[in-house]
């Protein structure tokens, strides 16, 4: 009777056991699962993605009304381009050659509205003295990249004034027959020089009869910025805009590409079409792009 009470009891205790390191494995699985959600969630870089408006869209107003228009739809992030007359009182135009008071307005200005200028471009300095005025202006509004069309034989150069400066400098692509028209160029400009990379221009990509998906996959970690265009006709060097989404450019695939790669900089809308009552577009686009990048996560 002893002998089969104790073999009773020990399979008792050994199921008690069991049971526990079951229910604990389950916890421990339920856990790591839960775990790799989160981890998942938060290393998500579409949450960081930055949407901007490149200013030539407003190019036909001054700088300050440019502003205006931008803060009217909400988007609080810019890319300018020098040459802008300022306006709102200021002579002269945005660039190297502003006095510091003016450009003291003009930080003021952009605090005012809540709106951060990460990059401005595109620029094709002829001198590496230039480069550095221009590199100077883009410390003091604190930029992340210059937005360039960089001579080959500056490259060098201007890699070493990126490295000391601390901003990068993002190869713009123009149609047929400009020299970066193909990611090939812009890749070569990225040999022995990491702090040269991309501003990739889909729009003109399309233009000129490239897949803008497989020219993102050969740039893989050197795309710095993103300029948001749509076009018309695929292939055509001149082909004309439209809104972002409403066009040929595949989308979706070029957002899915980008948060595969891990991008985590800008991308500014450039509309180039219904130059006086382009707000609306903009507004467009915005909306077409928060819904694109929510299909992401």
């Amino acid at each position: 009777m002893k002998k089969l009470v104790s073999s009773f009891l020990g399979l008792f205790l050994i199921a008690v056991v069991f049971t526990a390191c079951n229910s604990s494995s389950q916890q421990q699985t339920a856990d790591s699962t839960n775990t790799v959600a989160k981890d998942s969630s938060a290393n998500d870089v579409t949450k960081n993605w930055k949407l901007g408006v490149q200013l030539w869209t407003f190019h036909y107003f001054p700088f300050v009304t440019a502003l205006d228009k931008v803060d009217s739809t909400g988007i609080k992030y810019i890319e300018a381009f020098p040459g802008q007359e300022l306006g709102g009182g200021m002579k002269g135009s945005f660039g190297i050659d502003m006095p510091d008071s003016i450009k003291a307005r003009v930080k003021q200005l952009l605090q005012s509205k809540g709106i951060t200028m990460v990059a401005f471009g595109v620029i094709s300095p002829k001198t590496v003295a230039e480069w550095k005025k221009y590199f100077d202006l883009a410390k003091y509004f604190g930029l992340s990249y210059i937005t360039a069309e960089p001579r080959k034989d500056q490259w060098n150069q201007v890699d070493s004034l990126a490295g000391v400066y601390g901003i990068k400098v993002a190869i713009h692509d123009h149609p047929k027959p400009n020299a970066y028209w193909s990611p090939d160029s812009v890749l070569a400009a990225t040999v022995g020089h990491p702090n040269i990379g991309s501003c990739a221009d889909v729009g003109h990509w399309a233009r000129n009869g490239l897949n803008p998906v497989e020219c993102l996959k050969k740039l893989e970690g050197h795309v710095f910025g993103v300029h948001l265009k749509d076009i018309k006709e695929f292939g055509k060097t001149d082909a004309a805009d439209t809104a972002v989404g409403k066009g040929i450019n595949d989308f979706p695939g070029i957002f899915q590409e980008l948060k595969r790669q891990g991008f985590s900089g800008m991308f500014s809308i450039e509309q180039e079409s219904n130059w006086y009552h382009n707000v609306p577009d903009v507004v467009n686009t915005k909306k077409y792009f928060d819904e694109q990048v929510a299909k992401l996560r």
